[in-house]
């Protein structure tokens, strides 16, 4: 498919001055009500991508950022190719207050994987530029510590700007390092934020992101909002936030994943997962299961056709200490 363009303001998504609180409640209709009304989880949600390349651009974004903004259309191209041979996630970012036009052209190379966390920010004289960098860290100034990066992409999904610009607002003003971000997936649990480098994903977050600030100045997650950690499997995902909620470890990096195990057939509706996770005196076992929602739902605002949702569920839980196993068969939602 060959690059798409917008014309600035075409799809509304132009930043502009914005209150720090929402102004009054979401219609009824909109997705992301429609999801917390059913009781739609986010958990085990965080995307798989654990590489990021964010290029900063104002605005304005059409559906697809990347494709439907100012970045040369032809070098725009480019790098939705070489991040799917990749496996990199591009995202464009701008300041909450920041006017359209008004750009240090900076961009950054992120990793979030284990032993390999960090950010590298250039200034980029020319779009090219990114497109024909290294994405390994050896170009930029590296920066260690955290950014919140907060999807406000309204060309995608009103509920994203509804929602996620007064979060974003809300951490500016906090001193946090923050950004608002194009599409970050799961529109229907905006406000989602993903702390960067470690690859936090958040959901439904509320008011200014006040507490997710709390919590990542102790090195801890903020377990009421967390949808997962990217790069993880989904079943690990899951297996961690019941272990977190049962032991109380809310350290960003407790309860590495050992291993996870499918144990029904592939191609059955549902899947059964055994997640080992290393915990702070010995293993924990968690049986987990997925399985689709019995009604399909339009998942998202601009959803042309409905779809099922995944659910995950706790089997069973046995927590190894002191040369004993603890085992509870007590099922549960997650």
């Amino acid at each position: 498919m060959g690059p798409v363009t917008a014309l600035a303001g075409q799809d509304g998504d132009t930043p502009a001055p914005r209150s720090p609180r929402p102004a009054g409640k979401l219609d009824e209709t909109r997705c992301s009500v429609r999801a917390a009304n059913r009781g739609d989880s986010p958990t085990a949600t965080a995307a798989p991508a654990q590489r990021w390349v964010l290029v900063e651009q104002p605005g304005p974004w059409g559906r697809d950022a990347l494709l439907q903004s100012r970045i040369d259309p032809l070098v725009a191209a480019r790098l939705a190719q070489r991040a799917r041979s990749e496996g990199v996630r591009v995202l464009l970012i701008r300041r909450p207050d920041a006017r359209a036009g008004e750009t240090g052209h900076r961009w950054a190379y992120v990793d979030g994987r284990p032993g390999r966390q960090g950010a590298w920010w250039s200034v980029r004289g020319s779009d090219a530029e990114i497109a024909d960098a290294p994405w390994d860290g050896s170009v930029g100034e590296r920066r260690d510590e955290l950014s919140y990066l907060v999807c406000s992409h309204g060309g995608h999904d009103a509920c994203c700007a509804l929602r996620g610009r007064p979060v974003a607002r809300g951490l500016l003003e906090a001193g946090a390092d923050v950004w608002e971000c194009s599409h970050l997936g799961g529109d229907r649990f905006a406000a989602n934020v993903v702390v960067l480098p470690l690859g936090v994903y958040y959901g439904r977050v509320p008011g200014d992101g006040a507490e997710l600030l709390a919590a990542h100045a102790k090195d801890q997650v903020a377990l009421p909002w967390l949808r997962g950690r990217a790069g993880l499997p989904p079943a690990v995902q899951a297996a961690q936030h019941h272990a977190r909620t049962e032991l109380g470890l809310l350290g960003v990096d407790d309860l590495p994943a050992r291993r996870a195990t499918r144990v029904t057939p592939a191609g059955q509706p549902v899947e059964r997962w055994e997640v080992a996770l290393a915990g702070a005196d010995g293993d924990v076992l968690v049986t987990v299961e997925c399985r689709p929602t019995e009604q399909a739902f339009r998942l998202t605002c601009s959803a042309t056709h409905e779809a099922h949702a995944r659910v995950w569920e706790v089997v069973s839980t046995a927590v190894s200490s002191g040369g004993r196993t603890t085992t509870s068969t007590e099922r549960r939602r997650l």
